[in-house]
């Protein structure tokens, strides 16, 4: 299906076209490392969740791969010892076309598997930087897509528990709706600091969807095995992390900062 007339007139469709982004979305991640710096010198691996069509898999390729693969060749000229690139890897259901400095997998991120394949891919080490801007089909239903997008990040958790390194982080889409203080509460038991931040380039009509920005991971045994063994529940899950979320935050309901595109 084509795009309307009115994704046309938007000024990021268009500059995603003329810088050869393959959606618009990549100003969303930009926009984020410029308030967050997230592509940090130290960051040597990094996993891309939900990533079809691939533009936020694009931004890590010309952030990261592509300027430390072009200093290594300036310093082989030179006859010093290359630096290694950052390794990339995506992941999602449906096929992507290649990406410069990006292992495609296609994989269910919900699959112990496929997080043995991305550890594999990184060769044992951890992950410094997970993202996703995925989203489930939405129905128009707000609680429905709320429950479902919530039920996605938590997925992307149970991939940091198992891939993501201690002092880490993970950027994923949120709808903010009326429950964002439980799932706020929910992620705060596993990351001292969960930021929520809306970015310029995020169309001013999805006042629903957001961004969470969330920074440095516990890493801790027992919420590893918590998250793997109690994440086939949903109910339980959400139990165990709602009786966590209360115990370590009074105002369960409290909603986090907005930032970005005030």
């Amino acid at each position: 299906m084509g795009k309307s007339s009115k994704d046309k007139r938007d000024i990021y469709y268009r500059k995603a076209k003329e810088e050869g982004w393959r959606a618009r979305s990549a100003f969303k991640l930009i926009q984020i490392d410029e308030s967050f710096h997230l592509f940090k010198e130290d960051v040597r691996n990094v996993v891309d969740l939900c990533a079809a069509p691939g533009s936020w898999s694009q931004v890590l390729s010309r952030k990261l791969y592509l300027p430390t693969l072009n200093k290594s060749n300036d310093d082989d000229d030179d006859g010093d010892d290359k630096a290694k690139p950052p390794k990339i890897v995506a992941v999602d259901l449906q096929p992507m076309a290649p990406i410069e400095g990006v292992v495609c997998i296609q994989g269910d991120i919900t699959n112990v598997d496929c997080m043995r394949q991305i550890i594999s891919e990184f060769e044992g080490e951890k992950a410094d930087l997970i993202v996703g801007d995925g989203a489930p089909d939405v129905t128009g239903l707000h609680d429905l897509d709320e429950f479902m997008q919530a039920q996605l990040i938590l997925a992307g958790l149970k991939v940091c528990a198992h891939v993501l390194k201690e002092g880490g982080t993970y950027v994923a889409k949120i709808f903010r709706g009326k429950d964002i203080g439980l799932l706020y509460n929910q992620l705060k038991c596993f990351f001292p600091k969960v930021t929520c931040a809306k970015p310029k380039s995020s169309r001013n009509s999805s006042i629903g969807a957001s961004l969470v920005f969330i920074v440095d991971f516990f890493s801790c045994t027992f919420i590893r095995f918590w998250l793997s063994f109690l994440f086939f529940s949903s109910h339980v899950f959400y139990a165990f992390t709602l009786t966590l979320s209360l115990l370590r935050t009074p105002t369960a309901t409290a909603l986090p900062p907005l930032l970005l595109g005030k």
